[in-house]
């Protein structure tokens, strides 16, 4: 069964947000560690949609559909803002010094090392984010 949640993009619906991601990794079967990490990946995004998107807070909705299989959970993120490229974001420098490591730029980054699949399109106005986890003894 597919679950559904459209909320306001705002930082204090984040824990409204993590509380659905975990329930969709439940109905999937994930185990805990799994469902942190699709928190993880969910929390980044929509953070990132909320600042960098939509520019700051209550500027648009995000709609997310989590869809729970036998081990797996694929969540899909939406919002409306202008077209996202996820390669126009440099590669971080992950053996760089603090002093000379960049502020952000490390969402993407966490999102592909926690998830097993993550797959940006623009299709009709909509950024959407496909993130996908399976369960480890699969």
């Amino acid at each position: 069964m597919d679950l559904r949640l459209s909320i306001p993009g705002r930082f204090d619906r984040l824990e409204q947000i993590a509380k659905f991601i975990e329930h969709a990794g439940q109905q999937a079967d994930l185990d805990e560690v799994a469902i942190c990490r699709c928190q993880l990946a969910v929390d980044e995004a929509c953070t990132n949609i909320i600042e960098h998107a939509y520019g700051g807070e209550g500027r648009g909705n995000i709609d997310l559909l989590c869809q729970p299989g036998a081990g797996e959970l694929v969540i899909t993120i939406v919002d409306y803002a202008k077209p996202f490229d996820p390669d126009a974001i440099p590669q971080p420098t992950l053996n760089a010094s603090l002093e000379e490591m960049q502020v952000g730029g490390l969402g993407m980054y966490f999102m592909r090392q926690v998830m097993d699949a993550v797959e940006f399109s623009y299709v009709d106005g909509r950024n959407q984010l496909v993130l996908v986890k399976r369960r480890e003894d699969r």
